[in-house]
């Protein structure tokens, strides 16, 4: 088995799990449906094709926290394409300046796939909606070793300069994961409607996933210790 890691920054995202109506939604991390979407979107995959969708949903799905970013709301505003009559105004949620690492576990050959694709998209990249391109390269790296936990472990944190600087009296940070549970791990896991069957437009379906949640520390590479200054030691001097 092999992991596959992408780097999931831009100034806006937007990850929905159950966008209705006017009111679309972000979840505050990127879903499996909207990555397994971007890789086959690269990959030339249509949305039609369920058959070549099925060996990319059934990879091994996790993302770590790195920047969590902000939550912003935008009203928007649109016109019938052929009536040219307004639309009903909606509500769209995302998040602004947030940074994830993604990661899959599969087969080596697939993956291996999806990699080269990233680098050469039939279809370019989004994180989330079609207006939300990503800042930064998406793909990271290609694991031969170690499973879905042990990568998003070792992958250096890939957050922002600017938001590093906050830590940086840390030598290392504590990142949130949320991955696909093991099988021993079932009883303890959430379930969420993010499991993608199909995307073809006129009849997109989801079934359940599960979720759970953990931790994991990662050096951090900005760590700068400041001298510690003693307003005392002047005193000291002058009695010396």
């Amino acid at each position: 088995m092999s992991v596959l890691t992408l780097r999931l920054a831009g100034p806006l995202q937007s990850w929905g799990a159950s966008a209705r109506f006017a009111r679309r939604t972000t979840e505050s991390a990127p879903t499996k449906s909207g990555v397994i979407g971007m890789l086959a979107a690269a990959a030339g995959i249509e949305r039609g094709d369920d058959d070549r969708l099925e060996p990319l949903a059934a990879l091994r799905f996790g993302v770590r926290i790195d920047q969590p970013g902000t939550r912003v709301r935008d009203f928007h505003t649109a016109h019938h394409g052929v009536t040219g009559k307004s639309m009903p105004l909606s509500e769209r949620f995302y998040l602004a300046d947030a940074v994830f690492v993604a990661a899959l576990e599969g087969d080596h050959p697939l993956l291996t796939e999806l990699h080269a694709a990233l680098r050469t998209p039939v279809y370019a990249p989004f994180l989330g909606r079609r207006s939300c391109p990503p800042s930064l390269p998406v793909e990271l790296h290609l694991h031969d070793h170690g499973g879905l936990q042990d990568v998003l472990r070792e992958e250096p944190w890939q957050a922002s300069p600017w938001y590093r600087k906050q830590y940086r009296g840390q030598d290392d940070v504590e990142l949130t994961v949320l991955r696909e549970a093991d099988e021993h791990e079932q009883n303890a896991a959430d379930t969420l409607r993010d499991q993608p069957l199909s995307f073809a437009a006129e009849h997109r379906r989801h079934t359940l996933r599960t979720q759970v949640t953990s931790s994991v520390r990662i050096p951090n590479p900005s760590a700068r210790h400041l001298p510690r200054h003693d307003p005392f030691d002047a005193l000291d001097e002058e009695s010396a």
